[in-house]
């Protein structure tokens, strides 16, 4: 579900006014499978969902096995049964189709690649029943008689944040979502970002290392940790390279080797650069720059032409899970960043910036 718009497992509790629980989801751990943390097993199935909401579901009590409530390094055996379970019955997010246009970039009987416009939910959640990417692959594909939307062993491989743009992959079957969700675990899937970051950065390229956890003073942000200081911290790695500079801000790709939450909007804010306009980390003040009214008001209006965080996810490549052809696929930057860094881009030629 998606972090921006769903708190916490034991919040959801809260919801609940029939003082039952009632079971979401339920998996059965295949024959032969080694022994793996249920965290990490819970989430090769369900995509939708981060690690950290499935350790915040087994702090709460909501993941059972075999019947009793387990922790988090609860290591799955075979045939182990698993059973997720909330306050709230399941038809409260029941995911339903409604005709929303989709950008399809690719199609065939195992994925779907999306072209995610920004400000599109991915995932229903609270506060965001309807609307979502999900409602909207429900639609098309309403006359799949093999796909279900609601079954959590098809759809999502992987989440891009509301207001960030770009590439998402849903599998079609199970076998596809299997063979992809190793490859996301694996880290053998190539993903490049587009941002545009206040600051001038001095390196051309360099790589952040910092481990990502929530922020203790408020748990609705993500913030870096030393290594080993937070163990609910996750590793997370993020190589950056120089685009393009425009004096006040900079063009950077971003190539995650790790995909955490929030982590490049998190690793480059820890590094003195937080993307423009990214509300929640501080970006939509004006950083960098001069305090000349006519630069406010400039920076005003870049604001109004990309209001969100100057995100999008521009290329994916994976190898497919059925034929293993090696894929890659490009995206266009959406208008609102095109529109934006072409603004930069001729104000820092006319004030001498570049």
């Amino acid at each position: 579900m998606d972090e921006e718009n769903l708190s916490d497992e034991q919040e959801e509790m809260e919801l609940g006014n029939d003082g039952q629980f009632h079971e979401h989801f339920r998996f059965t751990v295949e024959k032969g499978h080694s022994l793996l943390r249920i965290d990490k097993y819970l989430v090769n199935c369900m995509a939708q969902i981060s690690r950290n909401r499935i350790q915040d579901a087994a702090d709460a009590g909501c993941i059972l096995v075999n019947g009793k409530a387990v922790k988090s390094n609860y290591r799955v055996k075979p045939l182990d049964v698993i059973s997720i379970q909330l306050a709230y019955p399941p038809s409260e997010f029941e995911i339903i189709p409604q005709e929303i246009p989709l950008e399809i970039v690719y199609e065939d009987k195992d994925i779907i690649l999306v072209n995610k416009k920004p400000g599109m939910v991915v995932h229903p959640g609270f506060g965001n029943f309807q609307g979502t990417l999900l409602n909207a692959l429900a639609w098309h594909l309403k006359d799949d008689p093999d796909f279900d939307v609601n079954d959590p062993r098809l759809g999502l491989v992987h989440r891009i944040d509301k207001d960030t743009s770009g590439l998402l992959i849903i599998a079609k079957n199970e076998d596809a979502k299997t063979h992809l969700g190793k490859q996301f675990f694996n880290k053998t899937t190539h993903r490049r970002y587009n941002a545009l970051v206040w600051g001038n950065i001095q390196e051309n390229e360099g790589t952040i290392c910092g481990d990502l956890g929530r922020d203790p003073r408020d748990r609705m942000l993500f913030t870096v940790f030393p290594e080993g200081e937070n163990p609910n911290a996750k590793h997370a790695v993020t190589h950056y390279k120089v685009l393009e500079r425009f004096g006040y801000v900079t063009l950077v790709e971003c190539q995650l080797e790790t995909g955490r939450t929030h982590q490049i909007r998190v690793h480059m804010k820890h590094i003195g650069h937080t993307l423009f306009n990214d509300e929640r980390y501080g970006g939509h003040e004006i950083i960098r720059g001069t305090t000349a009214p006519k630069y406010k008001q400039f920076v005003e209006n870049c604001f109004e032409i990309c209001p969100r965080q100057a995100l999008h996810a521009k290329t994916l490549g994976f190898v497919h899970p059925r034929t293993q052809e090696e894929m890659h696929f490009d995206s266009e930057l959406p208008a609102d960043m095109s529109q934006l860094i072409e603004r930069w881009r001729n104000y820092a030629k006319s004030n001498g910036l570049v």
